[in-house]
């Protein structure tokens, strides 16, 4: 069994690898044997990282690129990097993406009416877009090369809609405040990504799966949480770390009759 849920001789890439889930899935990964190419915008110095992060760099386990997802000139060069440092890759967390989080400006939150078409580009850009040519990129070279797994990371906002009456908080205090409408529609969007892909690629080797969570704890405020929290039947957000079991089942064998679809893990949310 343990075999199963082995990584070793395993490349795995991973988008938004610096964030709070990326490193994350990035330890993980490692832990079970693979090596990392992690992705990101940002400057690997300007993060903080994680000890068992920084241990598998000096270990040169995992490696940081820095690259535009929504540029498909600079994530083919980024694969031809990969593969003259580790090889051609098989594993592809689609992890980057972006969100308006609760202490966004107020003109990223309002109505729906409201909701800016230069937010919604940018969000989608990242989150369809920047998933998109990653697949095309790193997918198309596991079709090539006859095997992969592709985990497409979503959100509980994917398949359901936001419960605008978490945020009744804000909008007592005279806030006219909305969870928006982009993030909501580019995380269901990569659910039928998904089911496109996984049949597209089904005779050529290349499974294609995707990962819902609820919300991951990163500090946020009492207000908020105490009424997220009412609405979450397990009674708290989950761990940073708490997503990693998925990630390493859905990237190796121990899921090797899976294909299309969707791991939901959301402490109950969905259960309502």
């Amino acid at each position: 069994m343990k075999e199963l849920f082995s990584l070793k001789d395993k490349i795995a890439v991973i988008t938004g690898g610096l964030r709070q889930l990326g490193q994350q899935f990035s330890i993980a990964l490692a832990e079970y044997g693979a090596q990392i190419a992690v992705l990101d915008l940002v400057n690997e110095k300007e993060v903080n990282k994680n000890e068992r992060f920084s241990y598998f760099q000096q270990k040169d386990q995992i490696k940081c690129f820095k690259v535009d997802i929504t540029n498909r000139k600079e994530v083919e060069n980024i694969l031809s990097e990969i593969k003259a440092k580790f090889g051609s890759p098989n594993i592809l967390v689609n992890n980057a993406a972006l969100d308006s989080p609760p202490d966004s400006p107020a003109s990223e939150n309002g109505p729906f009416e409201d909701y800016p078409e230069a937010s919604l580009d940018k969000i989608l850009n990242v989150n369809i877009k920047g998933t998109f040519i990653c697949c095309q990129v790193f997918g198309g070279e596991m079709a090539e090369k006859k095997g992969g797994s592709i985990i497409n990371i979503s959100s509980i906002y994917g398949i359901l809609s936001p419960n605008q009456d978490i945020y009744e908080f804000k909008r007592k205090n005279g806030e006219k405040w909305f969870k928006p409408v982009a993030y909501a529609v580019s995380k269901s969007g990569v659910l039928n990504l998904t089911r496109y892909l996984a049949t597209y690629w089904s005779k050529k080797g290349v499974r294609v799966n995707t990962l819902t969570p609820a919300g991951i704890f990163n500090d946020q405020g009492e207000e908020f949480l105490s009424e997220y929290l009412k609405r979450m039947p397990i009674g708290r957000m989950a761990n940073e770390n708490e997503m990693n079991g998925a990630v390493i089942f859905l990237a190796s064998e121990a899921s090797s009759y899976m294909t299309g679809s969707n791991l939901v893990v959301d402490g109950g949310w969905s259960a309502w």
